[in-house]
């Protein structure tokens, strides 16, 4: 495609954007007390239009549709293996690949957007869905890039749209009963977390097919070029769809943008954690024979431990706040008559805060939450949510969204992306202290294992500016907003 038609496809994609949302400035949804008995009024049913049809898609749809008390109007896939069970369902919705000629068809007739594909096309889509006045339910990580998380939250505000970020354990009563024992003062006051998943459950640390110059026939089923999306040009190869694309740097954002946004979630808002000031990492090596390292630049590593720092400006006796990230089987130690059988029954992992008066341990979404004191377990009166209690629980978090895109901007949601927007950032800090720990020059010396500072108001690493290239990527050329 030649610039020229590039350039032309972007000035008419533009133009169509602006009319769209004048037009939507315009609309007003009448309540149904004004049509009088026996009319349904627009904000009684949400017009739903899903792109992406597989994986957290055969939750989030179904969800959302709540068994038909609200509507799917258009449906979205690259990939017409994925969306087949979904078009059989909702014949009556208008089907698509490219998520663009979706909104130009079909924006008049929907109301909201979610947004279930891999990790780097979240932003563009999201980010066409909102600037067109559209409601946005993105799965996590909420972008592929620290840029891009910044972009949303703030185009959130101006459009004024209603927004959730799809770590469903936001929504749960654990992540609410956890963070009241924290600002409660049980376990006094706390100055380290550690947090810990058992992913990856997908090949990494391994050489890609792309290193090994593999390709494969592109099924039919499956427009490449659009799957690639903003992603550099690369041969199609089953190694990357579905799912495994976790693992590759282009598409996503490995075993910590996969689970941070679940686990980080918790200490993030029972410490109102902000900006980290500085990360530092270290990661598995794999070698390849005898002392000789292999270096697989495509894929995330098989394990990292990651270190962040955190200003801690309430406090007298703690300036900061320490939290560590652990994935690829890592985990922390214990305390002294702990168990992780006993506390940690679920296999995806763990949170354990630390603080001056003893330990909370609690598991995914901030479940079963156990309080160490004085070198035992002790049997607490768990407190009060101090946030509001969600319908459903986890099974809720859709349903908070369709439910608040219908009363309106300002409506609380669990993960609006004032909240998981910065959370975002945060956990993508950590990709970052990973990709410049693996940066090597022309001699294959690794020139960025040092401890990050980090500027979060500008979106900048202070001390290395190699690093900030992992700040804000390229988009391939396209037109993708």
């Amino acid at each position: 495609m030649n610039n020229s038609h590039d350039k032309k496809q972007q000035n008419s994609r533009r133009n169509f954007l602006k009319s769209s949302a004048l037009a939507s400035a315009g609309f007003m949804i009448v309540p149904r007390h004004v049509l009088g008995k026996g009319f349904v009024a627009p904000s009684d049913k949400l017009n739903i239009a899903a792109v992406g049809c597989g994986g957290k898609a055969d939750f989030n749809i179904p969800q959302a549709y709540n068994n038909g008390s609200d509507n799917i109007v258009a449906l979205c896939d690259v990939d017409d293996r994925q969306s087949a069970k979904f078009r059989a369902k909702f014949p009556n919705a208008p089907y698509f690949r490219d998520y663009r000629k979706m909104l130009e068809s079909e924006g008049k007739n929907i109301d909201a957007v979610i947004v279930t594909t891999p990790d780097h096309m979240h932003y563009p889509i999201a980010m066409s869905a909102i600037q067109l006045n559209k409601h946005v339910y993105v799965e996590k990580p909420l972008t592929h890039d620290i840029w891009e998380a910044r972009q949303l939250t703030e185009a959130t505000a101006k459009y004024k749209v209603v927004t959730q970020m799809g770590n469903q354990g936001s929504s749960s009563k654990g992540t609410r009963i956890t963070e009241a024992i924290i600002k409660n003062g049980t376990i006094g006051e706390v100055h380290s977390v550690e947090v810990w998943t058992n992913r990856p459950v997908w090949p990494q640390g391994v050489q890609s097919p792309k290193d090994k110059g593999e390709k494969q026939p592109i099924p039919n089923e499956v427009d490449w070029n659009l799957w690639l999306g903003t992603a550099p040009m690369r041969d199609y190869h089953e190694a990357y769809m579905p799912f495994r694309w976790r693992g590759y740097w282009d598409f996503g954002t490995g075993a910590l943008g996969d689970m941070g946004c679940h686990f980080m979630d918790v200490p993030f808002r029972a410490l109102n954690l902000g900006y980290p000031t500085s990360v530092e990492c270290s990661v598995g090596q794999v070698y390849a024979d005898f002392f000789k390292e292999a270096f697989f630049d495509d894929v995330c590593p098989p394990s990292a431990s990651i270190h962040l720092k955190f200003p801690n400006p309430t406090s007298t006796n703690f300036k900061e706040i320490n939290l560590t990230w652990n994935d690829g089987g890592i985990r922390p130690r214990l305390p002294e008559g702990c168990d992780y059988d006993k506390i940690f029954t679920s296999i995806d992992g763990g949170v354990m805060f630390i603080g001056t008066k003893g330990v909370l341990a609690c598991e995914i979404f901030g479940d079963n939450p156990k309080v160490f004191l004085n070198g035992k377990f002790e049997n607490i009166k768990l407190p009060d949510p101090i946030r509001p209690v969600v319908e459903g629980n986890v099974n809720g978090h859709q349903q908070q969204w369709v439910k608040a895109c219908k009363s309106g901007f300002g409506t609380y949601t669990s993960s609006s992306f004032d909240q998981s927007g910065p959370l975002t950032e945060t956990v993508l800090m950590g990709n970052l202290a990973v990709r410049s720990f693996l940066m090597r020059n022309s001699k294959n010396k690794f020139i960025g294992r040092k401890k990050l500072l980090w500027d979060g108001k500008n979106m900048k690493i202070t001390n290395f500016d190699e690093a900030n290239a992992f700040v804000k990527r390229e988009y391939r050329a396209g037109g993708w907003i």
